[in-house]
């Protein structure tokens, strides 16, 4: 059945198909921190009575285990979307060690940089070492001293910085290697409403101890917030009462749109609520026929 209007959300329903914007700590890999949130929310179930288990967890995008920043983590159904951070644009922070002092044109050489570039995955890299495009959106230089620059990149998922850094030193013929990083946004979510490991389960362990809320909504976002890049359609609390058994959303069921046909759409009940990710396939001011087609159901 359709969920209650996101700001209604009951902290369990909340929490079962909810975000959380993580600054991921430097040490573990992205799939332990993952691994932690829905190990510290089962736990959270279990002290506060809820009969419940959050079951999948996913997270917005690979970070390496010394890398640090935003980790937005999807819980429980909201998991069945993890693909909305597949093309989500990347911002990062780092540090550009040069092996030589740095050339007078040094900043116009990074400005090369800027714009479509070309990538071959490192050999320790999960997927096939195949030439690649990948588009840098914007390469600032913040601050400078000595061999050492501060770089701010916006960038396409799966741009790989240790190769941009790498790569800049050859440009610069200085030579040059990638120091810290930390990942400031992904897509909208970025690190102004950051939340650590330790204000999590802080929330979590408020609301199952004590039934206080206030942080674990401060803590905690309804998954909509990652979902707000797609066009909606919005169909009637009958029609979502269908999605949620595997059928499609048919025209008599469709209030309003507006997205174009074939675009990837979110499909929301009137009160904001999301009920699946799909393809606009047909008129959706028709009598009859078949609207979306669903790839993903979320209720």
């Amino acid at each position: 059945m359709p969920r209650d209007p996101p700001e209604d959300r009951a902290p369990a329903d909340l929490l079962a198909f909810g975000v959380v914007n993580l600054d991921k700590p430097p040490g573990p890999s992205a799939h332990q921190v993952a691994g932690w949130v829905r190990d510290a929310v089962d736990d959270a179930f279990e002290r506060a009575g809820v009969d419940r288990e959050l079951g999948r967890v996913a997270h917005g995008g690979t970070l390496d285990p010394k890398v640090t920043g935003c980790l937005p983590i999807l819980l429980g159904d909201a998991a069945r979307a993890a693909r909305v951070f597949d093309d989500a644009v990347k911002e990062y922070v780092t540090i550009l060690e040069l092996h030589d002092h740095a050339p007078p044109d040094f900043e116009s050489v990074v400005a090369e940089f800027e714009g479509e570039i070309y990538q071959k995955p490192p050999r320790k890299s999960a997927v096939a070492r195949r030439l690649r495009a990948r588009t840098i959106h914007s390469l600032d230089v913040l601050e400078r001293h000595d061999r050492r620059a501060l770089l701010r990149v916006r960038c396409d998922s799966g741009t790989y910085i240790r190769k941009l850094c790498h790569d800049i030193g050859l440009a610069l013929g200085t030579g040059a290697h990638m120091g810290e990083l930390r990942r400031s946004a992904t897509g909208d979510f970025d690190d102004r409403d950051l939340v650590t490991m330790e204000d999590l389960v802080d929330a979590l362990a408020e609301w199952a101890d004590n039934d206080d809320r206030t942080w674990l909504r401060e803590a905690v976002g309804p998954a909509e917030r990652a979902l707000r890049g797609y066009p909606t359609v919005t169909i009637a609390p009958s029609a979502a009462a269908e999605v949620a058994t595997g059928a499609p959303v048919y025209a008599p069921g469709v209030i309003e749109t507006d997205a174009e046909q074939g675009a990837d759409v979110c499909c929301v009940t009137p009160d904001g609520a999301a009920v699946c990710l799909g393809r606009l396939v047909g008129d959706p001011d028709a009598e009859r026929g078949v609207v979306v087609e669903l790839e993903r159901v979320l209720v």
